[in-house]
Formats: C-alpha cells, structure tokens, sequence
C-alpha cells in the first residue's frame, strides 16, 4: 500500500514513471498539520516554505478539509457552460476583498498572468508590455515571457518578443519604456523568486500615476503576496493602490488548485474570448471560500503582521558573520547572505526545518500563517547554527 512505502521505494518509482524535471530534496512526506509536516519515516519538520507561499492557512486547515468534502459529494465538476452557486458565492467574496469589478477563474499562477496577459492586449488593443528585472510570473509561453532570467526562458524561445524590462523599484524606467503600443506594465508589489524584494513605499503609487497619464494598463502579480501574507489581504494595501487587473493563485485555495483574476470596471473578456475548462470548479471555489474563512476566523491578517515582525527581529539578531540583509512584510522574509544558501538549507532539513534559497543567495522564509512564535524561536536557532 502507498501509505506503508519507504523512501526508497517512492524514489524508485518516481525515478521510473515521473519526468525528472525537478531537483528534489531527499525527503518523503506523507501528512501534515499546521505548520508542521511528517515524512514517510515519522520525521516532523516546521515548514517554513508552505508548498512555495500556497498553504497560508496551514497544511490540512479543517474549514479546508471540511468543505473540500462536503463539496465533493454534491458537485464536483461540470464546466462554464453552466451556472453553479458556489462560483458566484467565491466570486462576490473576491470582489469584496479585492475591491474591484469582475473575476474570472482559472487554476494557476501561471494560468492566471496569462489570462491577465490576453485580457490586457484584448482591452487596449496594443501588444507590448513592460517588466521588471528579476520578474518571475510563470512558466507557460506567456508568463514566461514576462518573466525576467535566461535560464527560465532560453530553451523555448521564441517567446512573446514585445516586452520591455527594467530596473525593479525604477518608476522612472517605467515611464521610459511606455511606447502608443504598450498594452500593460506587470509587476510583483513584492519580487518573490528575485529574492523577496521590497519597493520603497511610493512605488506603486508612481506606476498608477504613469500608467494613468499615459493611458497604459496595470498588473498586479499577487499570486504570492497574496491572502494575507505580507500583513494584509492583498501587498497592494500597503500602498493604497488600486491596479487596472490583478492575478491571484497560490494560497487562494488553501492547498487546492485554483487561480483568478480580478478587474476594475469596463475592463473585460467578451464572450468567447477566453475560456478554462476547469476553472472555478465547485470543489476549488468550495476549498477557497474554506481559506477564506479560516484567514478570517483565525484572525491570521494580524498573525501574519505580528509574527512577521517578529521573525525579521529575530533574525536580524542572530550570530551570523555572512548576512547581507533580512527584510520582510508580513510572514514573506528574505534573508540575503554573502554566498550560496544551499548549506543551511541542506542543514535545516537534517535539523527538522524546511527553507527555500532562492536567487541562489537568499533564504525565502515564507510559512504558514499559522506558524507560533515557539516554532520560529527553533527556526531561527537553527538557521543561527547552520
């Protein structure tokens, strides 16, 4: 039976039947609860990476559980050729978070910049687009093409050609770039795979000022800031900013598979335009109203901004002679070092604690927000020990 293999015999099989595409830690997990996950062998480790920024409300959140299950014994799929209740109940609900118009679904990040791609080139009838460096926005051909790194995107070029990058935190490169045939600017309000960084406070707001006077879209790329992991619903927030179309995946569904994106007035897909077969699915939207609710319940917003706080002073505290920097909002920290990180990751895990490395010297603290002030406490003796 699955649940009784060992490692070894996980390894082999995937070896066999799996495409080797991805570089794997050694390590077979088996359940989780909250922050915490257990391997095939009874190891518990605090995860500090939460499924890359996905699981917010913890692993196995039972308002999650809960209405995965009841959801899956009434409907489970039936497609966007009919109406369905619990889409238009999700719906509403994103509406009211993000403050914003109309939402269509899908199941990814990368579904979602996509969707924000093609709804940007449909609205303003232009095709160019302006990034920024150390962007990442996905992986399929459109998202990849925003995206910033070489090694990314080179072995499937030709991609999307009409893209401008500059400098991240540049509003001033920004508004260099704008040609009459800019279709959208896309940004993260806070890079993730670039390393975790942070803009300076009127950042967003300068884009929105460019963006309106030369009548350019704005994306937001909230896939992983997003649902409360910098200290509000959306990184957005922090600088009062309304973008023109936001995308959001990752921690929406509390685990499960679901993505979206959201709108302003005016701005929209006309019918038969675009499409996903399985996007807004009754079990993903009921998986995402359970997120929803637990985020609220459990008050993790404020969680979120206290401990983040707390584990940024921590950190900046410990007895370490390689630290560039550590910064952080909310519970997405970034600790910057003077060489590769991979050590104290390699560390960390034999010690009982997952991390991330990212941009190949920055460990990428991102974990669930329900995470305790004990459990960072040990996750930053290790990190101190490493």
């Amino acid at each position: 039976m699955p649940g009784s293999e060992t490692y070894e015999s996980i390894v082999s099989r995937d070896e066999k039947y799996v495409m080797q595409n991805y570089t794997r830690q050694p390590i077979a997990l088996k359940k989780g609860d909250g922050a915490i996950v257990y391997d095939v062998d009874d190891n518990q480790y605090i995860d500090c990476l939460a499924g890359i920024a996905v699981n917010n409300v913890g692993h196995c959140h039972p308002n999650v559980v809960n209405a995965i299950k009841k959801q899956s014994e009434q409907l489970i799929h039936v497609s966007n050729l009919y109406y369905t209740q619990i889409q238009t109940q999700l719906a509403e609900k994103l509406v009211e978070l993000t403050g914003m118009d109309r939402i269509f679904f899908c199941n990814s990040g990368a579904e979602a910049i996509e969707s924000a791609m093609k709804l940007a080139r449909s609205v303003s009838k232009k095709t160019d687009f302006v990034a920024a460096e150390q962007s990442f926005h996905g992986r399929t051909m459109g998202s990849l093409s925003v995206t910033y790194k070489e090694k990314f995107k080179k072995p499937f070029a030709p991609l999307i050609e009409d893209v401008n990058f500059v400098p991240y935190n540049d509003s001033q490169a920004v508004a260099d770039s704008i040609t009459d045939n800019t279709a959208a600017v896309i940004v993260e309000p806070i890079q993730g795979e670039g390393g975790v960084n942070i803009p300076s406070n009127d950042y967003l707001k300068k884009l929105r000022k460019i963006c309106d006077d030369t009548g350019t879209l704005l994306i937001f790329d909230e896939v992983q800031t997003g649902f409360g992991r910098t200290g509000e619903w959306f990184c957005k927030q922090h600088s009062g900013v309304q973008p023109d179309i936001m995308a959001m995946a990752k921690a929406m569904g509390g685990g499960f598979p679901i993505g979206a994106i959201a709108s302003k007035e005016g701005i929209t897909f006309d019918k038969g335009e675009h499409a996903s077969t399985f996007g807004g699915n009754p079990l993903a939207c009921a998986a995402s109203l359970g997120a929803i609710k637990a985020i609220e319940d459990d008050s993790l917003i404020q969680r979120s901004k206290k401990l983040g706080d707390y584990f940024v002073e921590r950190l900046k505290n410990i007895s370490r002679d390689d630290i560039v920097e550590v910064r952080g909002r909310g519970l997405m920290i970034g600790m910057e070092l003077e060489s590769d990180c991979k050590k104290i990751l390699n560390y960390a895990r034999e010690n009982g604690v997952f991390l991330n490395c990212t941009s190949d010297s920055v460990l990428r603290i991102v974990p669930p927000l329900v995470i305790t002030s004990e459990q960072i406490d040990r996750v930053v003796d290790v990190i101190e020990q490493a």
